[in-house]
């Protein structure tokens, strides 16, 4: 997101009605809004829950609340009532989508299912988001993201190989989720352009946490064995992991034989590319120890930024490992547009581009 000031958008005209709450509904409603969409956020009379998910707050608004609601209209519908479903329904008549994450089975009981409205609305894209979908085994149970990553096998691939299990320290299963909604709707309008139709999108937490498993399962479909923990090393690449500096770590991500003879000429040490042991990539995984042993000696005395600047200029993956402030406050942050201020809000910008119709910053979250 490169600007703050208004633009027409590449979703312009396109009305969302957004009856998601916490994450996963709406980060995808966010990504629709930064690009142009009218998302109109309905909450329940109570307001969503990460309202209150703080410190901290802005006013009596948490943090967690503001990240992914900018660009949203605003207002409360008791849905349990009478009059509010038939507001609902009446938003609906001249809406592209609609977005929600309640638990299957909820709208379906107040009239408000897929179903009912397909019937009554029948160029209506219905996104649903939910933990496990409607059937099945676990359908209709409520889902979260941190129960995804440990009923998936995110987290038995995670963390140190002699530590636990450990939970990757974002909500990526709902994040992802909420990119997967964006794209369905997405690629539903876009059918709906030749169809004249809409229809249902069923997107999962559980679903989304099994299609992160990259290269777990196809390492797993293949081999047989069960992945395991190897803490920041890579399962299938050498050297591929953080290793120490002078002044703090360094991520080596080096993929190929050319990349690893660039990283030996850097550190003064040409003939470690000629060792038969490192010659290959399979051969510096089976040496994966000694390897690391003799590159922790080489880094041993270099700063890591510095030594990270000169080993990307060069083509060899290297990034010295920064904090969240370091990060949001690097000049090439700021040069993607990826910060966002307008008074006293700020926030992470889109990572989408696009030349002509770029996202920008319209609304600041609704107020409750």
């Amino acid at each position: 997101m490169a600007s703050t000031l208004p633009n027409a958008g590449a979703l312009a005209g396109c009305k969302v009605i957004d009856l998601s709450r916490v994450l996963g509904g709406p980060y995808c409603t966010q990504i629709l809004a930064d690009h142009g969409a009218d998302v109109l956020k309905i909450e329940p009379p109570g307001g969503d829950e990460t309202r209150g998910w703080g410190p901290p707050f802005l006013g009596d608004t948490a943090s967690y609340f503001i990240g992914v609601n900018r660009n949203k209209e605003g207002m409360t519908l008791d849905l349990s009532r009478l009059a509010g479903q038939e507001l609902l329904r009446r938003l609906l008549a001249d809406a592209d989508v609609l977005v929600e994450n309640f638990k299957p089975g909820t709208l379906e009981k107040w009239g408000l299912g897929y179903e009912a409205l397909s019937r009554e609305f029948p160029t209506l894209i219905h996104c649903r988001v939910s933990g496990f979908g409607s059937d099945g085994p676990l359908g209709g149970l409520p889902g979260y993201d941190a129960c995804a990553q440990a009923m998936c096998g995110l987290m038995s691939v995670n963390g140190d190989a002699e530590g636990e299990a450990t939970r990757v320290g974002l909500p990526v299963v709902d994040m992802v989720t909420g990119l997967n909604a964006a794209v369905a709707i997405l690629l539903a309008l876009n059918e709906r352009g030749r169809s004249g139709l809409g229809q249902f999108l069923d997107i999962t937490l559980y679903d989304c946490a099994l299609s992160l498993l990259h290269p777990h399962a196809p390492n797993y479909f293949y081999s047989g064995k069960v992945p395991a923990r190897s803490g920041n090393a890579h399962p299938n690449i050498a050297p591929y992991e953080t290793l120490p500096t002078a002044t703090g770590p360094i991520f080596l991500a080096v993929g190929n034989n050319r990349q690893f003879a660039q990283l030996a000429q850097t550190l003064g040490a040409p003939a470690l590319a000629e060792d038969p042991r490192y010659a290959a990539n399979a051969d510096r995984l089976r040496n994966r120890q000694a390897l690391r042993d003799e590159l922790s000696a080489l880094l041993a005395g270099h700063d890591a930024s510095a030594l990270a600047d000169r080993l990307l200029r060069s083509g060899v993956p290297a990034a010295a490992v920064l904090t969240v402030d370091q990060a949001l406050a690097h000049p090439h942050t700021r040069h993607r547009g990826m910060v966002l201020e307008q008074g006293d809000y700020r926030g992470v910008g889109s990572p989408i581009k696009l030349s002509r119709t770029p996202a920008a910053l319209r609304k600041l979250p609704p107020e409750l």
